[in-house]
């Protein structure tokens, strides 16, 4: 199985990339903008430097590839989504897991679903387009939203749907990775679908962390 992976240089992302490592099935392409961050990529894998903006460069990536698994960020995420559906529907690679952020639907209930808005919300609408334009786009994708993100090396996860409203308040960054792992392996579950991700039992006005 050949997996494409943009942002390799994220925390999420080298999560994902250290699960899958030591797999001899797998063939990992890592496309990032710094080489230097992936000071030890895996023996399966090959790396790619530039920008997703790249349409020649990301086009060569995206070719031959069975998944492809996103893991970006910036202002400018509405123009890489658009591009990276480009990129997939021109070389017929069909499997996107892109990972978004909470509160694109202004589903976060409560006291949590305010100060969201007040601490993010300026920033929510291109991942919002992003979110959009993968929908129409006839691909396979699974959306990601995780909660605020932690750096404790736990799995423990729940997921909501689309038009559910969001629960909890963090999760662990490696519990997102578990979950992209197991979408790679089970490429045909959860296809079509956008789903939040919550550590259990975090209901609270804020993060526990800040």
């Amino acid at each position: 199985m050949k997996l494409l992976v943009l942002g390799a240089g994220g925390q999420i992302a080298r999560w994902v990339i250290g699960m899958l490592a030591n797999k001899d099935d797998v063939k990992l392409t890592l496309f990032l903008r710094h080489a230097k961050k992936l000071k030890n990529a895996p023996k399966n894998s090959q790396v790619v430097q530039g920008d997703v903006l790249d349409k020649k460069l990301l086009g060569s990536a995206v070719a031959g590839q069975d998944i492809v698994y996103a893991n970006l960020t910036g202002g400018d995420i509405d123009q890489q989504a658009k591009g990276i559906v480009e990129s997939m529907n021109s070389a017929k690679v069909k499997r996107l897991i892109f990972v978004a952020s909470l509160g694109i639907y202004d589903e976060v209930p409560g006291k949590f679903g305010e100060w969201n808005r007040r601490e993010i919300g300026g920033y929510l609408p291109p991942f919002r387009r992003a979110a959009d334009f993968i929908e129409a786009s006839g691909l396979d994708y699974t959306i990601l939203r995780p909660a605020w993100l932690t750096d404790k090396d736990e799995v423990d996860y729940e997921t909501t749907e689309r038009n559910e409203p969001f629960k909890g308040t963090e999760v662990s960054r490696k519990s997102v990775a578990d979950l992209i792992v197991k979408l790679i392996d089970s490429p045909k579950h959860s296809v079509r679908s956008n789903l939040g991700v919550n550590k259990p039992n975090t209901d609270a006005d804020k993060p526990a962390f800040l």
